[in-house]
């Protein structure tokens, strides 16, 4: 399928996402929600991929929301409906698929454009990379799913902090905060993130699944009833190929040969 505001390829079971709107510092506009709803639709219904990489064109990871879109539109409250309608169901498709999710931050990452790194299973940023939510700045409030992953990653106090007052944050400071995973050269942040989407898309990509499900739940949860999903999720795991044939390697003493099966 053919884009207007990303690019998307699949090799090695690597489904790599880069948003595609550099001379607009890749701003999330109307075209560019739905097209992201309609690239994790087609990477979960697609068993071949069993990781995704995403990351930005240009200099910039994402400014968040097109402000220049949402200035001439007739009806703004209405327009920021539908974008966040998108915009949210394909956040929801990959926070809630098999494949994990890898983060490119190649470069400033703004408003929605922090909310959907927030997202990612695990985020790698360039050091020169700036966080900031800058909501705020504008009059506006969060969307993008940020006011539910970045308390789980950075804490309540620190969410409310970037939330209210929109500071701007190194790379370092956001790994110091736990906003992101790693930080690496600026010049070896593809590499680095490729890399590790390939170690994911050679692992048992139905029991990270599990365990990302399993984490989504666990702050909305009872212990009983989280004990009871992990109860079912592991049994349901023992009766797949890898589950199978992760118990026979390890007894058989060699590495694994997973399929995501």
């Amino acid at each position: 399928m053919r884009y207007r505001c990303m690019r998307v390829s699949i090799e090695d079971n690597v489904a790599t996402v880069t948003l595609d709107r550099p001379d607009a510092a890749n701003a999330i506009n109307l075209d560019l929600a739905r097209e992201l709803a309609e690239v994790a639709i087609a990477c979960d219904h697609d068993a071949s991929v069993r990781a995704v990489l995403l990351t930005g064109a240009g200099p910039m990871f994402c400014a968040g929301g097109d402000v220049k879109a949402f200035a001439s539109a007739a009806d703004m409250p209405a327009l920021l409906k539908e974008m966040t309608t998108y915009l949210h169901a394909g956040i929801s498709r990959l926070a809630r698929m098999n494949a994990p999710v890898v983060v490119a931050v190649n470069g400033t990452a703004a408003g929605g454009g922090m909310s959907l790194a927030c997202a990612g299973d695990f985020v790698l940023a360039a050091d020169s990379a700036k966080f900031t939510m800058a909501y705020t700045r504008i009059g506006l409030a969060p969307d993008g799913s940020s006011s539910y992953f970045l308390p789980r990653r950075v804490g309540i106090a620190r969410a409310r902090e970037l939330m209210i007052l929109s500071p701007v944050l190194t790379a370092a400071q956001a790994l110091e905060w736990g906003l992101i995973d790693r930080v690496v050269p600026a010049a070896e942040l593809q590499n680095e993130a490729r890399k590790l989407a390939l170690d994911l898309a050679q692992g048992p990509t139905r029991a990270y699944g599990e365990v990302k499900r399993l984490l989504l739940a666990t702050f909305d949860n009872g212990l009983e009833t989280q004990m009871e999903l992990e109860s079912r999720a592991i049994a349901a795991m023992g009766g797949t190929a890898d589950g199978a044939e992760g118990v026979r390697a390890f007894v058989e003493k060699r590495p694994p040969r997973f399929s995501g099966s």
